[in-house]
């Protein structure tokens, strides 16, 4: 909290339980400013004992809060965006300082953040259930929405606000109460002043409730609770894994967004300027830190000389520094451990195994110039693991065939295919394993009518409105 008792710290994050705040039980530790490098802020970790307790908050004040009619639920969100809204140049400053992406990135998260609220607010008067065929005569049959009740939310470091709206709004707009643990990194942003604009709303106490935490610790806890209805994880794939076996093993609900393995493919007949635009786009945005960046560069062959030069004249050019004192396109990588693992553990063997550095590759502390690689072949770490940060592995193919097969090579979450006969890449994009898939354009689409299956469950109800008959057997 901005000016807390907490000294010189601008912000704390505390724990939330109840409506109140309260101190970890752990020691605290420092939030950095990511690229000054300096601590500008405090958390700590919830004890286990306080996980307990929050759940236990949101399962008593769950009930209550689903009984609220939907005007006022909706009211209560407008108001929570408005106080998002109201704090506007505090948080972009605050975004920027805490994940260290750019101003542009700040404003498009904190956008989307303030976008989450207003559309839940608008879909949860929209659809309550619907009015069914009856399956006999004098029967009624609806079919209503329910809240599933307590759910727990994990979010990553990279959106830390716009990730957790985007469960933290649909739910709570249906009737559910949330606790949320929110990354070590980004806890003020992605959970402390979440819980402060929540209050100042007037979400009820209980409804929200967020543990900062690390995760084998905090996380954990939360995970595994036994009284979670549903648990909703953005984050590394083997996390997610261990998250969801736990829950299948114990019949609960798991929502996982996971991390993966994406393609941007060139075809033969693209348009160059737009491909190379795009590419650097989905690459490059905050520092390739994102679960939808384009992490493998496919081009054909009669593409991949132009393709190339152009990638590399452009990302050449590119400036990285400091993104809230100067004028740059790039901010810094999250922390050591995420340049560290990226870096050497990716780029560098690749290079070993015979992939050749065109540009960039090289930081000073956290700020690392994007890197583009040819002659990757698919055997390589930067084309076989997700590398979450400024890396461009080029790899060249033969045919769209072969371009295709790469591309269902891996687990990917969304992949764009670039060609100048749209029906061509809509013929290519129906062949793509994965769930999203861009012809011309590279853009993640969340929200819709979906949210309403995603936070509540269907509860049928059969009302007779005329004598019927029994067997004989059942009636005298």
């Amino acid at each position: 909290m901005a000016g807390s008792a907490g000294g010189w710290w601008e912000y704390e994050a505390q724990v939330w339980i109840d409506g109140w705040c309260e101190p970890p039980a752990s020691e605290w530790a420092p939030v950095l400013d990511k690229a000054a490098g300096k601590a500008f802020a405090r958390y700590g970790s919830a004890s286990a004992e306080q996980v307990d307790r929050a759940v236990r908050s949101a399962r008593r004040a769950q009930a209550e809060w689903a009984e609220v009619d939907a005007n006022t639920r909706s009211e209560i969100l407008r108001a929570f965006a408005r106080e998002l809204e109201n704090r506007h140049d505090e948080l972009i400053t605050l975004i920027v300082r805490e994940t260290g992406g750019t101003t542009a990135k700040a404003e498009e998260e904190l956008g989307q953040s303030i976008n989450q609220l207003l559309n839940s607010a608008t879909q949860l008067t929209e659809n309550a259930g619907a009015i069914l065929p009856p399956y006999k005569s004098g029967k009624i049959s609806l079919s209503r929405t329910v809240p599933l009740g307590v759910i727990g939310l994990i979010v990553p470091w990279n959106y830390p606000m716009s990730l957790a709206m985007r469960a933290l709004a649909p739910g709570l707009a249906y009737g559910n109460a949330v606790v949320l643990k929110p990354a070590e990194l980004t806890p003020i942003a992605g959970g402390q002043v979440l819980a402060e604009a929540a209050k100042a709303a007037g979400v009820p106490a209980g409804v929200f409730n967020v543990v900062p935490g690390d995760g084998p610790e905090t996380g954990r806890r939360l995970s595994e609770h036994p009284d979670l209805d549903l648990i909703h994880f953005t984050g590394s794939f083997e996390v997610g894994q261990q998250i969801a076996a736990f829950a299948g093993k114990n019949f609960r609900a798991a929502a996982t967004e996971l991390g993966g393995d994406n393609a941007f493919v060139v075809l033969d007949d693209a348009d160059l300027d737009q491909a190379v635009s795009c590419a650097l786009w989905s690459s490059l945005w905050y520092q390739g830190q994102t679960c939808i960046t384009s992490g493998r560069h496919i081009v054909m062959r009669q593409m991949a000389d132009e393709f190339t030069a152009a990638v590399v004249e452009r990302v050449s050019k590119l400036r990285v520094g400091d993104p809230l004192r100067d004028d740059v396109d790039l901010g810094p990588i999250i922390s050591e451990t995420q340049l560290q693992r990226f870096d050497e553990g990716l780029v560098k063997p690749s290079i070993e195994a015979g992939a050749k550095l065109a540009t960039g590759g090289t930081y000073d502390g956290l700020f690392y110039q994007p890197a583009v690689l040819t002659g990757v072949t698919p055997q390589m770490p930067v084309f076989t693991e997700e590398i979450f940060g400024p890396v461009m592995p080029i790899t060249v193919v033969d045919s769209e065939a072969e371009a295709l097969e790469l591309v269902n090579r891996h687990r990917t979450l969304m992949n764009s295919v670039f060609t100048g006969d749209p029906m061509r890449g809509l013929a290519f994009a129906q062949k793509v394993k994965s769930n999203e898939v861009h012809v011309n354009d590279g853009y993640a689409r969340h929200g819709g009518e979906g949210q309403l299956a995603g936070y509540t469950h269907r509860q049928w109800i059969g009302i007779q409105t005329t004598p019927t008959t029994y067997p004989s057997w059942a009636s005298k």
